[in-house]
């Protein structure tokens, strides 16, 4: 699969950047939000200071019953300027997809953008994203270059980076129409399209991705400008990074189980988004598989032998018996990985990170061996949660 990016890329590489040029029009921006006393502040900041005709824009804050101070937050800047509204949600219902689905119910204009809580697009983001729905009628979704906030601690240096590789994979994507997940930090629709296929599904962990699917079940397209970015908070704890990957993994599978019928069909759907999500999966588990298979037999090999050689009274070990066979998963995973290194080296130029220093180096080293080892663990326990049902916001 990597390959294969990279053959896009070479194909592509004078024109990741371009955008059709489009002009303003009314656009409603719904913020979904829930205790967000921290973050909400900055987010609306961010919105009134987009490069865009202030009077063809309207902010819909949707509180989904936050416990903290956010709905306040939001009153002073509702009283302040005359284009922002505030709507409450009636209950919690944990997750973003109801608050946005009220958010677009409600808004004036023809086209609608989504942001989290905690994330800030940049001034320019919105005037090069509209020209993408402008050019097409059938494109109904345009996202953006995701990006990590400015880290904190170590685990969110390694989000900086998968950050901006996944921002570069999803352009390449998008050069062969297989954009499969518009990302909630700030992406633009058209209205008429969502309300068309029915609105964000509220069963689904990863609301995000299934309305790109739905929407190219329908026949729509969704695009990405690489060119316009938005900041997005990461989390700072292992634990709250564990439990946002397992829910995105959750929302992937829900995603393959409602359209796997539709494998090879529905164009780009089936030919390849479909195929992909669950040739990746397969991968994620059948790595883990032979990783914890070659530890087993390691383990049992050298248990019996140690027993066999305690028994006997001979030597456990001499120095002559040391040595390294070359197998072809040896030759296999170091090719993967000098790959993805590549990959990941490329990537961080095109997205223009800051030059790498030392300890940069030593950061995507980790990031590439640890960081991303991590992953087929995550799959299992997202695939044991769907399959037990035992998994929530």
């Amino acid at each position: 699969m990597t390959s294969l990016l990279f053959f896009i890329y070479f194909h592509n590489r004078k024109n990741l950047f371009d955008y059709p040029k489009g002009r303003a029009e009314g656009v409603s921006i719904i913020v979904p939000c829930f205790n967000a006393e921290k973050t909400i502040g900055s987010a609306i900041e961010s919105l009134l200071d987009l490069d865009y005709p202030k009077d063809m824009i309207e902010i819909i804050v949707v509180d989904d019953k936050s416990s903290d101070q956010s709905r306040r937050i939001v009153e002073k800047y509702v009283a302040k300027y005359g284009n922002i509204r505030l709507i409450e949600n009636s209950r919690n219902s944990g997750g973003a997809a109801e608050p946005t689905n009220l958010g677009i119910k409600a808004a004036k204009y023809d086209y609608v953008a989504v942001t989290d809580d905690d994330s800030m697009p940049e001034r320019d983001a919105l005037i090069k994203m509209i020209g993408f729905l402008q050019k097409d009628e059938k494109v109904a979704a345009v996202t953006c270059a995701v990006m990590a906030a400015k880290p904190e601690k170590f685990i969110q240096k390694l989000q900086k980076i998968e950050y901006a590789i996944i921002s570069w994979g999803r352009k390449l994507l998008d050069k062969v129409g297989a954009v499969y997940v518009t990302p909630g930090p700030f992406t633009l629709y058209r209205k008429k399209s969502l309300i068309e296929v029915g609105l964000f599904d509220t069963k689904n962990m990863t609301q995000d991705i299934e309305i790109v699917w739905r929407l190219m079940y329908h026949g729509y397209k969704a695009k990405m400008c690489l060119d316009a970015r938005v900041i997005s908070e990461t989390p700072k704890k292992f634990g709250a990074w564990w439990r946002q990957r397992v829910r995105w993994n959750i929302g992937g599978t829900q995603c393959i189980i409602k359209y796997k019928k539709f494998v090879f069909r529905k164009g780009m759907l089936g030919a390849f988004i479909i195929p992909f999500f669950s040739f990746s999966l397969f991968m994620g588990l059948f790595g883990l598989g032979i990783f914890v298979y070659l530890l087993v037999r390691q383990f049992i090999v050298r248990y019996l032998s140690t027993k066999y050689s305690i028994y006997a009274g001979s030597t456990i070990l001499r120095f002559q018996e040391i040595n390294f066979n070359p197998t072809v998963l040896n030759f296999f995973g170091i090719a993967l990985f000098f790959i993805g290194l590549a990959f990941t080296l490329v990537g961080l130029t095109i997205m223009r990170e800051p030059k790498f220093k030392n300890k940069n180096i030593l950061n995507i080293l980790f990031y590439m061996l640890i960081y991303l080892a991590v992953y087929p663990f995550i799959m299992v326990n997202g695939l044991y949660r769907v399959v037990t049902k035992k998994y929530s916001w």
